[in-house]
């Protein structure tokens, strides 16, 4: 009744190989989510300005990064750009589709945060003769990273998986890619998607435990 044979040394000569692709994954999701942070950055001060445009614009962006699959956000970059005469490769265009992802959440997390955080706070500071930046950065600012940052390291390990999305714009060389190619030349479906599986498992938990240790030290107090 099962008459699968298991070829794991297969899988195995290739993992140098997957590794390489795990090392653009990785690239891919660090830069994405470097400039996702910073466009969080403006799309927070966009909402809190007060201007209606500037308001408007950045309320519109989160609505459709958070409410649209991250698929059709890639796939509005490769393709959908290119009838403007836009065209991307396959690398920037899921650069752009997740950092236009990340930028989405992580405005959504530091405007949460926020609100966390007591006016109290801020009127504190000015009465200790803090302007209003200076309110901001040494005691609004410090407070808003913490109670963001963990979200933030989830939006991570979202970032890396969401990489696995570029094979469908063509990406062959991040690990989802690789594997892909390496499944298409042999046919090993299940161990070479088992081995990436496990690939991915192993970065995510790295990340997540690596993000909790730093917390842990810079939000000692």
């Amino acid at each position: 009744m099962f008459s699968y044979t298991f070829h794991w040394n297969q899988a195995l000569k290739a993992l140098p190989q997957m590794l390489d692709g795990a090392l653009i994954t990785l690239q891919v999701a660090l830069m994405s989510m470097v400039i996702g942070l910073a466009l969080a950055l403006a799309l927070t001060a966009c909402r809190l300005s007060g201007n209606r445009v500037l308001g408007g614009i950045a309320a519109t962006w989160v609505e459709i990064a958070r409410n649209t699959p991250a698929l059709f956000q890639i796939y509005m970059a490769h393709f959908g750009l290119g009838n403007f005469g836009i065209h991307l490769s396959p690398y920037t265009a899921l650069l752009v589709g997740i950092a236009f992802n990340n930028a989405g959440y992580l405005a959504e997390n530091f405007r949460g945060a926020l609100k966390a955080i007591p006016d109290t706070q801020t009127r504190a500071g000015r009465s200790l003769g803090m302007g209003p930046v200076q309110a901001f950065r040494y005691i609004v600012l410090p407070q808003m990273l913490r109670v963001a940052f963990l979200p933030a390291t989830n939006q991570m390990v979202w970032a890396i998986l969401m990489t696995s999305l570029g094979v469908t714009v063509g990406m062959n060389s991040d690990l989802a890619g690789v594997t892909q190619e390496l499944n298409a030349r042999s046919f090993r479906t299940f161990e070479f998607f088992a081995l990436a599986a496990v690939i991915y498992y192993v970065i995510a938990k790295a990340v997540t435990l690596a993000a909790r240790a730093l917390a842990s030290r810079m939000f000692r107090y």
